[in-house]
């Protein structure tokens, strides 16, 4: 048997890890071409920098320029964010800093950043830049109007514009508060629905449709830092399920000023607003949804009236998938594209402008990736391009030619592979951003009908770190997809200790064809385990009833699910030693990981779980009911899948983390489970990171935050 000290190996490059965030910085992001297709737009920031610039690359030479940085706005001053803005950001997702998006003006010709709350226009041509007059307070969600005559935004919780001609900031809405915002997307659009926005321009720019929220009687949690009691409390709403949401209103308004109209629908039935879209050519389209989700509908408004037509109704009896891709209205206004799963999967399909006559042009087979796989549609030709596969550890880029058969993009990528694409509006050419488990991000321009290739410029530190990973697909009725991350100095015949790195939640796949995901988990590998991850019931891409066996309950199938696929495993490797096996996860995975811990103590030695949801009657509305149902009406439902449940089974060793000032699953939760334990007498640990929210971007805390993981599992799973 292989003993395990409490050192942790190989230091240096879990420190490379934490300052070059996971190995993305360097790397570019967000690409985007001009509207002539001559040029790409992208962010990047330097190897172990926070802060992104702007640059663009010429495609037809290849040459690289860097357009605006932000040490040349700021001039010495430091970047200062507002909590609305730091809030926005943990939603995204987005831990860099600088340049955090931009905007290209509809002809190109000009483009908009956000800095320290304060906006920036950039000519093109001459490089001027030019500070927006906005007043006082933060600038959220700036973009062009259609005409590219002004820019929008939300201030002080109204919609406000600035004329470019002039530089003068006018107000488009009127009466905006904390409690009665104005043009701003509220919580659960941003963190379950991936709707940021609050208000969207006309096509012709003189109009804007904005969102009214009313949070009057909404909870309000507060998060103080511990480290500073004297500092003021900062104070979010939160809808918990069964209780009260944000009411959620429409109403479209001249931007000169002017009465408004209201968009009409019955809000007590469908009180969530998913999606909004404002096209070129077509109708203005809503999407609403019932509390329960288990209904959608497609709306289309009458600018004039207000009055809507329901286009197309979407059901399930579990729930309804949001998919921020659709409607996409073809140029001429005369159909659109829509997504589906009601036989069986995702699929594709062309509609008349009226919601009539629905052609499919992708089917489920072609597993199709749902939301932010509808790549871009190219009129002419009729060629629709989206990301999909029939294998889903992986995602690439097909095309479908007038709703013929599907067939494969040639892209710079190399075999298996990951891939995002982005379009040129005249669908002459992509980027391509593809991965694997050989090789890190690698951004490509290249040309729809072949040609020659550029690559985006990256500067990125290379890991030091060699993957020694497998994917497999395991036997039996689920065939969970599983990886296998081995030791460096491997031995075979030799067992090794087992940390099961879990997710195993809805809308999430651990295992994937990346490198960057798995390279701290082959650090972990190094300190001597095998490290494992499964995807069983309950994940996406494996069509509707897979992903949809959980409904009711999170932890039954689940935890079987991770049981069995660990089991599985062990018959296939037998060096995995299932007498010792430790499991971590994060998020939903923290709350799997303690599950796992407590309810199947048999199986499972040890446990470390980050920031896990504990009751999920403390969770947000949108994400908890969609999947367990409002909690009056499945009380069971939210029983069983309380981690309070299975406390009383608790015997092995357990090491809670969590962010003080989490404001996605709060530090209540931890709290909550640390309390129950330790009035049940079972032994514990909490890690309480001060000030941290749900991501841990600080280079110093992430570095010291996997050598205390490390050490837990090391120390727990010795002999």
């Amino acid at each position: 048997m292989t003993l395990l000290t409490a050192t942790v190996v190989d230091p240096q490059f879990l420190r490379e890890f934490a300052e070059t965030r996971r190995f993305l910085a360097g790397r570019p992001e967000k690409p985007r071409f001009s509207p002539d297709g001559k040029s790409v737009f992208f962010l990047r920031s330097a190897a172990k920098d926070a802060r992104q610039l702007l640059y663009e690359v010429d495609v037809a030479t290849g040459q690289t320029k860097e357009l605006l940085t932000p040490d040349s706005l700021l001039k010495g001053a430091s970047e200062t964010l507002s909590a609305a803005e730091k809030a926005r950001l943990e939603r995204q997702r987005v831990s860099a800093r600088g340049f955090t998006s931009y905007q290209l003006s509809p002809d190109g010709s000009r483009l908009l950043v956000v800095l320290s709350g304060r906006l920036y226009v950039v000519e093109r041509a001459s490089g001027k830049v030019t500070q927006l007059k906005t007043g006082d307070g933060a600038c959220i969600d700036p973009k062009f109007s259609p005409d590219g005559a002004r820019v929008g935004y939300v201030r002080d919780f109204d919609v406000h514009v600035v004329d470019l001609m002039k530089n003068v900031e006018a107000r488009v809405t009127i009466g905006g508060t904390d409690e009665r915002p104005n043009g701003l997307a509220e919580f659960v659009a941003q963190e379950e629905m991936s709707r940021f926005s609050g208000f969207w321009f006309s096509p012709d720019g003189k109009a804007v449709v904005f969102q009214k929220t009313d949070h009057v009687g909404l909870e309000r949690f507060g998060i103080a830092d511990p480290m500073h009691p004297e500092a003021e409390v900062d104070r979010f709403f939160y809808p918990r399920p069964g209780k009260k949401n944000a009411a959620v209103a429409l109403a479209i308004v001249p931007v000169g000023g002017g009465a408004s109209v209201e968009v009409q629908w019955d809000r007590a039935a469908f009180p969530y607003v998913t999606t909004v879209k404002w096209p070129k050519a077509g109708a203005l389209s809503v999407v609403v949804q019932n509390r329960e989700q288990t209904k959608s509908l497609l709306l289309a408004v009458d600018p004039g009236t207000g009055r809507t037509t329901t286009l197309v109704t979407e059901e399930d009896a579990a729930w309804v998938n949001i998919n921020q891709d659709v409607p996409a209205w073809l140029p001429d206004g005369s159909g659109f594209f829509w997504s589906t799963e009601r036989d069986g999967g995702p699929a594709l399909e062309l509609r008349r402008a009226d919601g009539s006559n629905p052609v499919t042009w992708v089917k489920p087979a072609a597993r199709y990736r749902g939301e932010n796989g509808l790549v871009g549609y190219e009129a002419r030709s009729k060629t629709l391009y989206f990301l999909g596969g029939d294998d889903p550890t992986q995602a690439l880029l097909f095309k479908v030619v007038d709703g013929g058969p599907v067939e494969r993009v040639k892209t710079p990528s190399d075999g298996r592979a990951f891939e995002t694409a982005v379009m040129a509006d005249d669908g002459s050419a992509f980027v391509v951003t593809t991965t694997s488990t050989r090789a890190m991000p690698r951004s490509f321009v290249t040309k729809a009908g072949g040609g020659p290739v550029t690559e985006l410029p990256s500067v990125a530190v290379e890991p030091s770190l060699k993957l020694n990973v497998e994917l497999t697909t395991l036997p039996g009725p689920v065939a969970a997809r599983a990886a296998i991350i081995r030791p460096s100095t491997f031995k075979k015949g030799t067992k090794y200790p087992v940390v099961l790195n879990v997710y195993g939640g809805p809308g999430h796949l651990e295992v994937i064809e990346t490198t960057r995901e798995n390279l701290v988990l082959q650090w972990l590998a190094n300190q001597g385990f095998i490290v494992v991850k499964l995807d069983g019931r309950g994940t996406p891409r494996r069509g509707r009833d897979f992903e949809r066996a959980i409904k009711f309950d999170f932890a039954t199938l689940t935890a079987q699910d991770q049981v069995d696929g660990l089991r599985a495993l062990g018959a296939k490797v037998p060096e995995l030693d299932l007498a010792r096996v430790g499991v971590y996860g994060w998020s939903f995975g923290g709350y799997m990981a303690a599950l796992l811990a407590m309810a199947k103590g048999d199986v499972f030695k040890s446990a470390v779980a980050g920031a896990p949801v504990v009751d999920w009657r403390d969770y947000d509305t949108h994400y908890t009911e969609r999947f367990l149902g409002l909690p009056e009406a499945q009380p069971k439902a939210y029983e069983v899948s309380s981690l309070l449940s299975y406390v009383k089974d608790a015997k092995r060793p357990l090491l809670l983390i969590h962010g003080t000032a989490d404001d996605n699953v709060y530090f209540l939760h931890t709290l909550k489970l640390s309390d129950a334990l330790f009035k049940a007498g079972k032994p514990h640990a909490v890690l309480p990171l001060s000030n941290f929210t749900h991501m841990v971007p600080d280079p110093l805390v992430t570095e010291r935050l996997w050598e205390r993981i490390a050490t837990h599992f090391l120390e727990t799973l010795s002999k």
